[in-house]
């Protein structure tokens, strides 16, 4: 009896440590941050006009940090994108979970339409203000800033205007990005025409002045530095790191200013994966994401991230502006009258 006795002690003693020893690991790996994250799963659809090279790489440290998250990408440019989704809405079946375009004035025709989700990231909390939407909708990403680019073989005074590119002695050598197709483009033609110095008359000049219009920022990037054009209009990063790779390009910050775009990321409203969007956007905003982006060289939006060699801080920048709203309201106006001026 006694040894029955001592063997159902034993018995449940070694219970009472297994079921202890259970409890506390479960314990530990529910208060583990990390693992809470790689908990994240299933598929998110990214929609971007980033350049390919550079929404990959964002793509693969986010999968580092959620590896069981599968991201699909459509990526073009700003105004493709805006047209798949429409499409997709008409549709009634929006694809998209999270959206990284060029502009604000994108996302306040997206906010207009109720399409977005408020998201105010904890990420996103030094950001200055101007660049995040009150209400949450969208947050800035990065400052991107339109500005001269030249070829350093063809063009040896280095202007400091825009006059530069409606100067006779320039006709038929510069080059610029279509506000058909580049969000960027978009936003730059709504500023410029608002502004008393340059205004319509600025693009009525170019116009005369033989600009070629191409679609995107990388196609000016690629006349310029390849020699083709002398002179081109093109955001500030394309220009840097193509100098930094040893093209023979210059990038000139206009004495007027320049138009600045923030590339903002949202949430849809209604999103298939909520919590993936969410960490995603966590991530874009985070520091981590920040000197990613600077990596790739993109001046950051975050404080304390420093802009890459070649490029100008927020702060430094003469910037040209006007209000988002009204730059939304007028937008589909302003492609028009461009379309009037250019004949396509």
């Amino acid at each position: 009896m006694k040894i029955v006795k001592y063997f159902i002690v034993a018995l449940l003693s070694i219970s009472i440590l297994a079921g202890c020893g259970t409890s506390q690991s479960t314990g530990s790996s529910g208060n583990s941050s990390s693992e809470k994250e790689n908990t994240l799963s299933g598929t998110l659809n990214f929609y971007t006009s980033q350049p390919d090279m550079d929404q990959q790489k964002l793509v693969a440290a986010f999968n580092k940090k959620y590896p069981e998250i599968k991201v699909n990408v459509f990526r073009s440019g700003t105004e493709d994108v805006m047209s798949k989704i429409q499409a997709e809405k008409k549709s009634g079946n929006v694809q998209a979970d999270v959206l990284l375009l060029a502009d604000a004035v994108t996302f306040e025709t997206l906010k207009d339409e109720d399409l977005l989700l408020a998201y105010k990231s904890k990420q996103a909390a030094d950001f200055p203000k101007e660049l995040v939407d009150a209400d949450g909708y969208y947050t800035g990403t990065k400052v991107m800033a339109t500005a001269l680019a030249i070829n350093t073989n063809k063009v040896k005074e280095t202007p400091d205007s825009w006059d530069v590119l409606t100067d006779s002695k320039t006709k038929g050598q510069a080059i610029m990005p279509s506000p058909l197709y580049s969000g960027a483009a978009a936003y730059n033609l709504g500023v410029f025409t608002r502004d008393d110095a340059l205004g319509w008359d600025f693009y009525k000049e170019l116009k005369k002045n033989q600009i070629t219009v191409v679609q995107g920022n990388g196609d000016v990037l690629k006349a310029v530095a390849s020699g083709n054009k002398a002179y081109g209009m093109v955001v500030d990063f394309v220009v840097a790191n193509a100098a930094k790779q040893g093209s023979p390009i210059k990038l000139i910050y206009p004495s007027e200013g320049s138009p600045v775009i923030t590339e903002p990321i949202g949430i849809m409203k209604n999103a298939k994966n909520e919590k993936a969007a969410k960490a995603f956007v966590d991530f874009v905003l985070s520091k981590e994401g920040q000197v990613l982006a600077s990596s790739l060289g993109y001046t950051p939006i975050r404080p304390g991230v420093q802009a890459p060699e070649g490029l100008k801080n927020i702060d430094e920048l003469n910037v040209l502006n006007a209000e988002i709203k009204q730059l939304n309201e007028s937008r589909s106006a302003d492609k028009e009258q461009f379309t009037n001026v250019f004949g396509k």
